[in-house]
């Protein structure tokens, strides 16, 4: 504390402070021992200060420490007013420390702190005599006993480290809190490895613990102190010893030990100390006060009980303590020992903690009411003398002007001529020049603003607009309307005229700014004056600005567009004075108060122009686009100048601007409204919300049309609408002041809500009128449609969303609130449609995601401004931010005067001298803010007097801030707000916003609607969730339950959903790389998916995650997907993927470099490629890869070339690497799997010397040690080989010698492999002698066995050696060509050797084992080393023996036998098939010097007559083993099939109904091969193929059926029809094609239904049949309306056609039912009972009929009849629900009349649209149910029954009352029961429906559909013959009252 200044020769410190605290008196002992009680005072300190210098000294140099600053400041009394800190003093005797107590503490304590005050150094005082003696030092009075309660508070809570420093110890400084220690020197040094923080001790018992953060972090890490035992040598043990001797003799007293004190915080504490033996002596309970080391006095040892709570460190105890009241002897000190003394366990103090906040108290030094004293000072004696010089300096300009002016008036009158000053009109009359009106604007405007026109002389202003009224007169008689048919003349004398409407604009201008300067002089307010200048402009902005904005270069306008073009300036001129005119208008409109003709017409200019439609582009227009944007601007000035003065009006604005909206251009050229922020958005919208902020400000009455407005009686609704923006004018208040609002808190609160929620809740209204009025047309709209709701909806919330965080525009999140609540009601309404739902999870997207961004802004921002704006005001709004952001802001900090509402308040003030628009934003927030703190009053339960009082005040405040938008600027001064401050300021309050707070519910709707049953709405929810993932990827943290729905999404039914699915992952891995491999996997599944566009887009994910990811797991993973993508059925997909594996495989190497990194990973990227080889079957795909990256017409075959041969040779360096259990080191024999790959790829990319490398790997093939490696290098070699020179015959003929003797020894397979190797090199070495010798031995091996056995079956060893001789012969005669050896082969077998060819000489030889008499397995193994020597020498398969042979085998149907034929078939055609492809290349490669083809026969090479004559041999056979099983056994035969159909080698209709057959198989295998064959006929023979197709469905059912064991048409889940492959095919066709394959097929259900036939199956053949068809069409994907119409027209037409003949065969055989009876009078009591429901529809309530006596029972009919009956009526049933569903799927109406008629021929082409939740489930159960209708008899006959009701009860136009009947029309079309949005009312087979009518049109008398009567159908009513027929029975009334509105806009609007 400071002290006054005493003087210098009398130094008494007991001078009372200014806090009352006095300085304690020092005793003498002190003194004499040199210690201070008190710091220095000012003449006591100066002799140590640098001040000595300074002569002479006056303490005045110096200045008085204050609060404050540390700068010099006047007398602290002067600054501090008593009565305030005695108020302080005051509160603590009162009551315990208040809240504003506690305020003043932080205040000052800021003040003091050690970093805001300068720190002085003094010099060392003087040293105090040392004396020896014992006694303790005299307990001091503390400092704090005599200071006043507040001057006590700042004392105990505020630590501020002071020391003395000494020459030894510079610069320590103790922690804070913590006094100075005196060290003694000790001889044991101290460690200083582990500091431990000393513990807290008090000096001042009354000190209580410290309450800020600093002391919490002291307390932390004092809490953390570690335990550490530190042993002293023994040298230092023996030094502390000696010490403690010589401090014994010298006399010191055993009572005074050396004192362990704490060193200072910047030191480590002493780990351990001695401590003299004996009893502690207790210390004297008073605190000392600190003293330097060097004055310091011994001081007695305190008891343990007496230390402080915190734990000491651990010490090093030598020898026990002892008393202090004996001296010590030898006996009793013993030898030092040592001991650990452990920390006593920490107690825990409440006292010393204090609960934080969750959020930050206000600060309470930003506002200040502002001194009227001082302001009136400033004001008189600060600038008020230079403003009243400028003010006289205006005015005496302006009268000299003037006084110009008048003189050049006269002088022009008097000469009859103009003059620089004054023009003469025609008439004589005197008006200003241009530039004369130019200067006195300006002149006048000067003299408005500095508050002095008052003083301008009246006469001088009349004659001025004297001069003004003669220009707006000459201007009458202008003829200036530009017309379209104008020429050059035209134009020349429009633009003489020009000047003079230029002149009457600024005399205009001039007039009106005259009226705005506030003078009461009524002369100066004409009126017809006002009408001039409105009639002036009016005339302008009709006559030019309009024309010349709509005036475009067309052709008839061209010249004048050319003409006008060229005069840009001067037009340009006059738009601007039009618009400063405009604007000069709107001005006047808030000044004064005109006539409602004048407004009305001002709102209609401004409304004509706000909407005015400019051109697309600058050259189609005559001035800048930008020219029309200002008029814009001006026009929305007065529509919102209007709007606010005129509330009667506002309706009336609102519904002009709205039925205009259609009016406005969409696309970039929409959005020219410039933001603060560089945003741009609508002018309409900034508009929109203008308007609605308006609504809530209050509107002056003195300014207002109240007394003029003339209304109707019908508008009571816009008087109470004026009347509630005006109530405050009305309302009479009771609280006067703030301290008045205080006390009458509850008052003040009232009397805000009567004022504030009047306005906010008539800007809720407004607002809420727009957005019901955008939604509900945007609901009948669509984004492609005619009208553009739908897509200004889209752009009102995309603007709305751009300003919801710009304080600007508060009115976008009332706006967006609103939106949101309509889209919350959408969403969640049972009957809402599909299209809306879309719509509103679109819009919920939009709003969330800037929820999202807002919420991530403010968390950025809340972070930042620590450093940025690290003042009072900054760190408040970042802690209320933390606390908003999660939603525990209490309501009374939200809208605290000092709060958020505060500083977004100030910023908009300081800017409203810039932007006078910001008067609505200002208003509007004031409103939410006096609403937000009457419902924060409410809110609050429990009584808190404080804060009550606290609401009340702000009351007070916010209701003089709503009536007097100046009242916070004049009363109130805030600290300055920066721009980010206030950004985030307005963002806290958005934060705590309805429309923030609801972003949990957002994202709850938009997370379950993910899982909709309706496709579109899952996918919409999938995009808008993507939405606000781009502006908080938070939601993705943790077990996210987003990651599994958008995973779950990804295996959804459709495809739309998967897709957008899958865009979605791909957005979640960019932003959360860690969630790769959690969703690799299903990006990898959807490689397979049902979609082309879902297959690419997961590939093209699965390419960035390889590229990112550096997991060999993964990376295999995916590869391994893609490469089995190049064998897609879609070409587009089979590129793509090609395109990736180059991408990702072997792009990245063909760089060349060479470097030890690139060598790392190309052997990692062949790892990789070794490991996806082994775990996944790719080994074709990859080798079609490489084939197709090295073709020659490969852009990359040059640089993939060298790739693939880096690649080889890196995994020549894996061949030798053994099996091992790391799956990461690929071994050896995977590795030679690789290069068999890519050998057979392209054989040039192996050396000589890698294959020499190869050849010790065959030695294992003789010793079967590992026949896998063995076998990849022979295929090596066989790929390889036929390349290698001649020279190196030793190598080859090693191979050879290793090869021959495993001949005998290995499989089959190797075997083809060895024996095509062998030959390779036979041919090379030019020698076979051993490969001829070898199967010359076989030979005549089986030639013995023949002989020895003949017509016997062979059997034990004989027949084993036949099967390897056989295999031998077929594979030597497979490879090798030994017609050479022929002498060899006839010398051996003599007379046996028959034919000319080696080739025919095996086959006859082994044929003969192929016989039904041999076993099996000797049958098998013929047929199989026949067919691989019929593979090489073709010609054999036409040899009679070889195709009976064969024949006979496919009569026995035997499946293994038929697959050794088939497998031969294969080959052969194969290799026929590559020998056509080749030989067309081989044959352009020649030239013309080569022989060209063969054209003999039709494919051009040796075999085709062959091929051709032995697939017509078996063809039938082949088919029949494809169509017979769904094995592999079938799948070869379709192999073969295949190779038939693409050499062409049969007709087209042979074979293409049974690939049509077989594209319906449940083998994905061979449903996919026969797709792609019938594609490719289709493709060649469309015209042929068309006509097998009905034969192919046939032939399809009967396979279903009988093989897959099938019958229904469609598969579940997804539901898909069994022919949609056919269907896909047939998209290639034209839609006329498709169009009568569909009406051909629909005519296959037709039938004679006394030709059903019946059998003992539970559903006739027939029936099945037809089900089968009616299922595929129901669920057939149609390309086009026409096609989906004639569908449907045919179904209809066969169920009137046909069925009308069942339904009277029922009635009459069934039923007996008579046309006499039916047309005869009925019965007067209804004997017909109301059918029974039946099929699982609910029973109806019938009305009560009386009793009537049983009825005879209908006669018994023949069962066999009743049959077909019941399945005519089941098929036409069925066909009828398909045709409901189709209706109701596509939108198609109910009524079939004229439905062709009413679609545009254009429409027919277009893809129809399916109507979202009409699901497929519901008519497949309906039809399931139909086909139960045969299981008993009485099942029978309600199917009949329900048919019956179908063709003579019309469900589609309801019957309504009797009085209602003659409005009802007939139909003529039976029932589709699709009235309703949903799919859940019976189907036509469940019996009776709701309401219904009898048919005009029945039977005739002979059984024959009786004829329609045409035209409009009788009354009901009517009594001729014509009349409808009396119902059965008593209908019910109609359900659903729209129905008949509702069809028929169906039928407009369902394309």
């Amino acid at each position: 504390m400071a002290y006054q200044q005493p003087p210098y020769h009398n130094m008494d410190p007991n001078v009372q402070d200014c806090h009352g605290s006095q300085g304690a008196p020092a005793s003498s002992s002190t003194q004499q021992a040199g210690g201070f009680t008190r710091p220095f005072a000012l003449y006591e300190a100066l002799p140590y200060t640098p001040f000595t210098s300074i002569v002479p000294f006056d303490p005045s140099i110096l200045p008085t420490p204050s609060i404050g600053a540390a700068s010099p400041a006047p007398s602290l009394i002067n600054l501090l007013n008593t009565q305030d800190f005695d108020g302080l003093n005051q509160e603590f005797h009162n009551s315990a420390p208040s809240k504003r107590v506690q305020q003043t503490l932080s205040q000052v304590q800021h003040l003091i702190e050690r970093a805001n005050i300068t720190e002085f150094k003094f010099k060392t005082g003087p040293k105090p005599p040392t004396s020896g003696s014992s006694s303790a030092v005299a307990p001091i009075a503390s400092l704090a006993s005599t200071l006043s309660p507040f001057s006590k508070m700042v004392y105990e809570q505020t630590s501020i480290p002071f020391r003395y420093p000494t020459p030894d110890t510079p610069g320590i400084t103790p922690a804070t809190g913590q006094q100075p220690k005196v060290e003694r020197t000790t001889p044991i040094p101290i460690k200083q490895e582990s500091p431990v923080p000393p513990p807290k001790v008090e000096h001042r018992a009354e000190r209580q613990t410290p309450t800020n953060a600093p002391k919490n972090r002291q307390a932390h890490s004092q809490n953390r102190a570690r335990f550490e035992i530190v042993l002293p040598t023994r040298a230092e043990l023996e030094r502390a010893q000696a010490v403690l001797q010589a401090s014994s003799s010298q006399g010191i007293a055993p009572s005074e030990p050396p004192v362990s004190t704490r060193p200072p915080a910047s030191q480590p504490p002493p780990q351990f100390a001695p401590i003299q033996p004996g009893p502690p002596q207790p210390a004297p309970q008073q605190p000392t006060l600190s003293a330097p080391p060097e004055l310091a006095p011994p001081v007695a040892p305190k008891r343990p009980s007496e230390e402080v709570a915190a734990p000491p460190a651990p010490a090093l105890v030598v020898g026990p303590t002892k008393s202090t009241s004996q001296p010590p002897s030898n006996s009793q000190r013993p030898a030092v020992a040592i001991a650990i003394e452990l920390p006593h366990a920490p107690t825990f103090n409440k006292s010393q903690y204090m609960a934080i906040p969750d959020e930050p108290d206000e600060p309470v030094n930003l506002s200040e009411r502002k001194r009227k004293q001082e302001d009136l000072d400033e004001e008189l004696y600060g600038e008020s003398l230079g403003f009243q010089q400028r003010s006289n300096a205006a005015l005496h300009e302006l009268k000299v002007f003037l006084q110009q002016v008048f003189e050049a008036e006269n002088h022009a009158v008097h000469n009859h001529t103009s003059n620089e000053w004054i023009l003469l009109t025609a008439d004589g009359e005197s008006t200003l020049s241009a530039v004369c009106q130019t200067k006195a604007q300006t002149l006048l405007a000067k003299v408005m603003q500095l508050n002095c026109f008052h003083k301008v002389p009246l006469q001088d202003l009349l004659r001025l607009l004297r001069f003004c009224e003669n220009a707006l007169k000459q201007a009458d008689s202008l003829e200036i309307k530009v017309e379209e048919s104008w020429v050059a003349a035209d134009v020349d004398s429009w633009l003489q005229q020009l000047p003079a409407l230029e002149a009457a604009l600024k005399a205009a201008r001039t007039v009106l700014r005259m009226m705005c300067g506030g003078r009461e002089d009524k002369q100066l307010y004409s009126e017809d004056t006002i009408d001039q200048s409105l009639n002036l402009f009016k005339m302008v902005m009709d006559g030019i600005v309009i024309p010349v904005a709509e005036l475009r270069s067309s052709d008839n306008t061209a010249e004048l567009f050319k003409l006008l073009s060229s005069q840009k300036k001067r037009i340009a001129a006059l738009f601007n004075d039009s618009q400063k005119l405009f604007s000069q208008m709107s001005v006047l409109l808030a000044k004064i108060d005109t006539s409602d003709t004048v407004t009305n017409t001002l709102e209609f200019t401004a409304s004509q122009l706000i909407f005015l439609e400019t051109a697309h582009a600058e050259r189609e227009s005559v001035l800048d686009i930008q020219r029309f944007d200002g008029f814009r601007l001006v026009a929305m000035d007065m529509l919102s100048q209007i709007f606010h003065l005129n509330p009667a009006q506002r309706q009336g604005i609102f519904d002009e601007i709205l039925t205009s909206l259609e009016k406005l251009p969409l696309g970039k050229r929409a959005r020219t409204f410039k933001l603060v922020d560089g945003n741009s958005i609508q002018p309409v919208s900034a508009l929109i919300m203008r308007l609605v902020q308006t609504s809530a400000g209050q509107v002056d009455e003195t300014k207002t049309h109240g007394g003029k407005a003339i209304r109707s009686d019908g508008d009571e609704k816009e008087d109470e609408l004026a009347g509630a923006v005006t109530a405050g004018k009305q309302l009479s208040f009771v609280i006067r002041d703030e301290d008045h609002g205080a006390i009458q808190h509850s008052t003040a609160i009232q009397e805000l809500t009567a004022l504030a929620t009047p306005l906010m809740d008539t800007a809720k209204r407004n607002a809420s009128y727009v957005i019901n009025f955008i939604v509900n047309r945007a609901l009948t709209s669509t984004k492609s449609g005619d009208t553009p709701y739908r897509n200004l909806l889209d752009l009102f919330v995309e603007d709305f969303t751009t300003c919801m965080d710009n304080p600007d525009w508060p009115a976008a999140e009332l706006l967006l609130r609103l939106l949101n609540f309509m889209m919350v009601k959408l969403v969640e309404g049972d009957k809402t449609s599909v299209t809306a739902k879309n719509m509103a999870l679109e819009l919920m997207g939009t709003m969330g995601a800037a929820i999202s961004k807002l919420r991530s802004h403010v968390r950025k921002t809340a972070n930042a401004l620590d450093a940025r704006d690290a003042d009072e005001l900054g760190l408040f709004l970042s802690d209320l931010a933390a606390s908003a952001l999660e939603l525990r802001s209490r309501p009374e900090t939200m809208v605290a005067w000092v709060g958020p509402y505060r500083a977004t308040l100030e910023w908009l003030e300081s800017r409203f001298t810039e932007d006078p628009h910001l008067a609505s934003a200002i208003s509007f927030i004031i409103s939410d803010w006096g609403t937000k703190v009457c419902a924060g009053y409410d809110s609050c339960e429990d009584d808190d007097r404080e804060r009550d009082q606290e609401f009340g005040r702000l009351a007070y405040r916010l209701r003089q801030m709503i009536q007097d938008r100046r009242w916070l600027s004049n009363e109130y001064s805030f600290k300055k707000v920066s721009p980010n401050q206030a950004r985030l300021s307005y963002s806290i309050i958005l934060l705590r916003s309805q429309l923030c707070e609801s972003f949990g519910t957002i994202l709850n709707i938009l997370l379950g609607s993910m899982a909709s049953d309706q496709p579109t709405v899952r996918s919409k929810s999938l995009k808008s969730i993507n939405q606000v993932l781009e502006t908080d990827p938070s939601i993705l943290d943790g077990d996210s339950v987003v990651v599994q729905l958008i995973l779950r999404c990804s295996n959804d039914s459709s495809t739309q959903v998967r897709d957008s699915a899958l865009g979605l992952i791909g957005k979640c891995i960019s932003m959360r790389p860690e969630l790769e491999t959690k969703m690799i996997g299903t990006v990898v599944d959807r490689f397979i998916d049902a979609g082309p566009g879902v297959r690419k887009r997961a590939m093209k994910l699965a390419k960035d995650i390889y590229l990112r990811n550096k997991s060999k797991a993964i990376r295999s993973a995916i590869a391994n997907g893609l490469l089995h993508r190049v064998q897609d059925p879609e070409e587009s997909v089979r590129d793509l993927a090609r395109q990736v594996i180059e991408e990702i495989w072997f792009m990245p190497f063909q760089e060349g470099e060479n470097s030890a990194l690139s060598q790392i990973s190309l052997s990692d990227h062949v790892a990789l490629m070794v490991q996806t080889v082994k775990q996944g079957n790719i080994t074709n795909v990859l080798d079609k890869v490489l084939q197709a990256l090295l073709a020659p017409d490969s852009k990359s075959a040059a640089a993939s070339l060298e790739v693939c041969r880096k690649l080889v040779a890196s995994m020549f360096e894996l061949v030798d690497n053994p099996e091992s259990g790391d799956s990461s080191v690929p071994s050896g024999r995977d590795a030679l799997t690789v290069l068999q790959i890519f050998a057979k790829a392209d054989p040039s990319l192996f050396t000589f010397e890698q294959l020499r490398l190869l050849k010790p790997h065959i030695d294992s093939m003789n010793s079967s040690e590992d026949l896998i490696v063995s076998w990849a290098v022979v295929v090596i070699y066989k790929l390889v080989l036929p390349q290698v020179s001649s020279v190196h015959n030793e190598f080859l003929t090693d191979v050879r010698n290793k090869l021959l003797p495993a001949v005998p020894k290995v499989t089959r397979v190797l075997l083809d492999d060895i024996v095509a190797c062998l030959w390779i090199i036979s041919e090379r070495l030019d020698n076979s002698d051993n490969l001829a010798r070898l199967v010359c031995s076989s030979l005549v091996a089986m030639s013995q066995m023949r002989v020895n056995n003949p017509n016997k079956p062979l059997d034990g060893m004989p027949r084993k050696q036949f099967e390897r001789y056989s295999l031998i012969v077929g594979m030597i005669g497979k490879h090798c060509n030994l017609d050479s050896h022929f002498e060899l082969f006839k010398s051996k077998l003599g007379p046996k050797m028959t034919g000319s060819s080696i080739s025919k000489l095996m086959v006859d030889i082994v044929v003969p084992f192929a016989s039904p008499i041999q076993p099996l397995d000797v049958r098998k193994a013929a047929l199989d080393s026949v067919g691989l020597v019929c593979q090489s020498s073709p010609r054999n398969y036409v040899a009679a023996n070889v195709y009976t042979t064969f024949q006979q085998v496919f009569d026995e149907q035997n499946p293994v036998l038929e697959s050794m034929i088939l497998r031969s078939f294969k080959e052969f055609l194969f290799t026929e098939e590559k020998r056509s492809e080749q030989a067309p290349e081989t044959a352009v490669g020649d030239g013309k010097g080569k022989k060209k083809r063969e054209l003999t026969v039709i494919g051009g090479t040796t075999y085709d007559d062959v091929a051709s004559a032995t697939t017509h041999r078996f063809l039938k056979e082949i088919i029949r083993i494809a169509t017979a099983t769904q094995d592999e056994h079938a799948f070869l035969a379709v192999e073969v099939l295949a190779s038939i159909n693409r050499q062409g080698l049969v007709h087209p209709k042979e074979t293409g109904v049974t690939f049509i057959t077989l594209e319906t198989s449940s083998n994905p295998r061979i449903s996919e091969l026969a797709f792609l064959e019938h594609k490719s006929l289709h493709g060649k023979h469309e015209t042929v193929v068309e006509r097998e197709y009905v034969k192919a469905i046939q032939s399809a059912f009967a396979y279903q059926r009988d093989i897959v064991k099938d019958p229904r048409g469609a598969t579940v889940n997804p539901f898909t029809p069994k022919l949609h492959l056919m269907m896909e095919v047939l998209k290639i066709s034209k839609s006329k094609n498709r169009q009568k394959f569909l009406e051909k097929i629909c005519s296959q259900v037709d039938f004679d239904v006394s030709k059903l036939e019946l059998t003992g199956e539970e559903i006739p053949p027939h029936v099945q049949y037809a089900r089968f068809i009616i299922e595929n069409m129901a669920f057939f994907e149609y390309m086009t309306v026409g096609e989906l119409q004639s569908t449907v027209y045919m179904m209809e037409k066969l169920v009137t056609s046909t069925g009308s003949t069942i339904a009277q065969i029922i009635e009459s055989e069934v039923f007996q039912v008579r046309m006499d009876a039916v047309d005869g009078p009925a019965p007067e009591p209804e004997s017909t009972l109301a059918p029974a429901p039946t099929l699982g529809e609910q029973p109806i309530e019938q009305p009560v009929v009386p009793v009537q006596p049983a009825q005879p029972a209908l006669p018994d009919i023949d069962i066999q009849r009743l049959r077909q009956l019941t399945a005519g009526s089941m098929i036409l049933l069925a066909l009828w629900e398909v045709r409901t569903y189709l209706r109701r799927l596509y939108n198609m109406g109910t009524n079939r009349r004229e439905q062709k008629a009413k679609i545009q021929g254009k429409d027919l082409s277009r893809p129809p649209t399916k109507v979202q939740g009409v699901a497929g489930d519901k008519v497949w159960e309906e039809l399931g149910t139909i086909m139960t209708g045969l299981i008993s008899r009485e099942r029978m006959m309600q199917t009949c029954k329900a048919f019956v009701e179908l063709m003579n009860v019309d469900k589609e136009f309801l019957v309504q009352d009797e009085d209602e009947d003659e409005d009802m029309m007939d139909a003529g079309t039976p029932p589709s029961g699709g009235e309703e949005d949903d799919y859940d009312e019976p189907g036509p087979g469940a019996g009776p429906g709701r309401g219904r009518k009898r048919k005009a049109s029945a039977t005739g008398p002979n059984g024959s559909p009786a004829p329609k009567r045409r035209g409009r159908p009788p009354r009901s009513s009517s009594k001729g013959p014509q009349g409808p027929p009396k119902k059965r029975g008593r209908p019910r009334k109609n359900p659903l009252p729209d129905a008949s509105q509702q069809h028929d806009d169906m039928e407009a609007d369902w394309i």
